[in-house]
């Protein structure tokens, strides 16, 4: 069963900031005299979602060294989601005093048909992504952030890994592992192949086989950040990976839930020209703003008040919503 203790991210909107604006220490695991709940807060801000807190927080306060892992498929140009977002994400959590592990999933880009099963190409694009977060501002000083092929990984030590990812596969039925084809961007009506429903199961062991204790992933990602603690009940392993997920920044254009590769019109890309970007924001969807409730309430009172039929009761609640309404605004 999924765990579903969600806190709500904070409302107060935070200044973006590639780096962070103090110069955090060489050393990742001693950051720059920061107190454990401001440690929190920092790796906090992070996710949108934090499963669980009391676990996040235990762990800065008793882990010199907490381990982050991140990955992704090297499928292609990337995004300011990608680029300038996950930057700072990774910025914060080394000032945080964490090591950030990102694992370069060619082997898994392969696996879900990314430039068309290439691995040279694949290889080719995952150096150009290192190259563009350097270029950007990623704290990569001394050992905080370690790039990791999973090609590589796992053919040096494939006696630990492939283990692990037949154990998982043993102790999960296939629709679970179904449930999870979303990490892939794929969805459970697709025709998929017999690597993509083994891909589940290898994601899974990833953050066992890196040795996290964070899984720093999009929310696109849960539903197998979520597989991975469900596996620690299974074999009672008491530590489970802390899952925090950060918010997925929308595309472009109108229903899209997240910036895609595939559809260049949904986003901006890290090469774009400056004109390129002011003509893509110009013709963005930008959403109506929801209006307080009151003030909804209180204008399908004024409907109804403008067709006579209110009676001194109604009048007396629409003067009290107006003003609720007034202060709502000025607030607003």
């Amino acid at each position: 069963m999924e765990e579903n203790d969600r806190t709500p991210p904070s409302e107060e909107m935070q200044p973006l900031s590639v780096t962070p604006s103090a110069s955090p220490s060489s050393n990742p695991s001693t950051p720059q005299v920061m107190s454990l709940e401001e440690r929190f807060q920092l790796v906090r801000s992070v996710g949108e979602e934090c499963i669980q807190e009391d676990e996040l927080r235990n762990l800065l306060d008793k882990k010199p060294l907490p381990i982050c892992y991140d990955g992704f498929e090297p499928s292609g140009r990337m995004h300011i989601a990608q680029g300038v977002m996950k930057t700072i994400n990774v910025n914060k959590l080394t000032k945080a005093g964490c090591k950030v592990k990102i694992w370069i999933a060619d082997w898994f880009a392969q696996l879900n048909n990314k430039m068309g099963g290439d691995l040279k190409k694949i290889k080719t694009v995952g150096e150009y992504l290192i190259e563009i977060w350097k270029a950007v501002g990623m704290d990569i000083d001394g050992d905080k952030v370690e790039f990791l092929w999973s090609s590589d990984e796992i053919n040096s030590r494939a006696h630990e890994y492939w283990p692990l990812v037949m154990d998982i596969a043993r102790r999960n039925k296939l629709p679970r592992i179904m449930r999870c084809v979303q990490i892939m961007g794929r969805s459970e009506q697709d025709e998929l192949t017999a690597a993509q429903i083994f891909y589940p199961c290898m994601q899974c062991a990833d953050i066992f086989f890196l040795k996290a204790d964070i899984c720093q992933l999009g929310m696109d990602q849960r539903k197998v950040n979520v597989l991975a603690r469900e596996y620690c009940d299974d074999i009672k392993r008491k530590n489970k990976p802390i899952i925090l997920s950060h918010h997925m920044l929308p595309g472009l254009q109108q229903g899209q839930e997240k910036m895609s590769k595939s559809d260049p019109s949904s986003s901006i890309f890290m090469e774009d020209e400056e004109a390129e970007v002011k003509t893509k924001i110009k013709k963005a969807y930008c959403p109506p703003p929801k209006l307080p409730r009151a003030i909804l309430v209180w204008n399908t009172l004024n409907t109804l008040s403008s067709h006579g039929s209110m009676s001194s009761r109604w009048k007396a609640i629409q003067k009290m919503v107006e003003r609720r309404s007034t202060k709502a605004l000025k607030n607003w």
